[in-house]
């Protein structure tokens, strides 16, 4: 029986899981944990807290998010794979668990056949910002900048869509940003805001 998995793809989110739990008459009838690979106050926690609110006043019953972030959201998902197939643990993916079996070895599960998808949640483009102590104004400045000295940028991880997204922008511009990975969004705009990193490809989150 596959496990159950919510998820979302930073540039496409869905829901992912197991209808077998879902279909039953009093499902669900305790408290349901969503995992998250990344920690807190990032976009998959964001959009979790927001998803598990509405679900909790739609269903009644609590929805916990429970961040465990680690080895680009992998650490969480090989704990989903080993849960109890019965709704009552879900994950909230992004972009990385499409992109980890192409990037890590030896996961311990398979993100196809061990996982099933509940829904689509929704899409964020990425955008690149740049810290003001920079001094670009815009794309063909900061090109300009980087022509003269090391800039880096910071990522949610080897492998994510922000890694990605700088190693295309180096190709494409003809630059070499250095890459600096981080345990997830969060901490990475931490540093960006601060000038620890000056650029970063981000998902943003805009409140309505």
């Amino acid at each position: 029986m596959r496990k159950t998995i919510v998820g979302i793809l930073t540039l496409g989110l869905f829901a992912l899981g197991s209808g077998t739990a879902v279909a039953q008459d009093n499902y669900p009838n305790r408290p349901v944990k969503i995992l998250i690979g990344f920690p807190v106050g990032g976009l998959l926690d964001t959009v979790s807290r927001v998803i598990g609110e509405k679900m909790s006043a739609v269903l009644g019953q609590q929805f916990i998010i429970e961040a465990r972030a680690g080895a680009g959201g992998s650490l969480a998902t090989a704990a989903l794979a080993k849960s109890d197939p019965d709704g009552y643990t879900l994950m909230m993916v992004n972009d990385n668990h499409a992109l980890n079996p192409h990037t890590m070895k030896n996961l311990p599960y398979d993100s196809l056949k061990d996982f099933a998808w509940i829904g689509f949640v929704g899409s964020t483009p990425l955008v690149f910002a740049a810290h003001p102590s920079l001094g670009a104004t815009d794309v063909k400045s900061l090109v300009a900048i980087a022509k003269t000295q090391q800039i880096t940028y910071a990522s949610v991880g080897p492998g994510s869509a922000s890694h990605l997204a700088g190693e295309m922008f180096n190709a494409a511009a003809n630059v070499r940003l250095q890459h600096v990975p981080y345990r997830g969004g969060a901490p990475a705009l931490t540093d960006l805001l601060a000038g620890h990193v000056k650029t970063m490809f981000l998902s943003p989150v805009i409140g309505r």
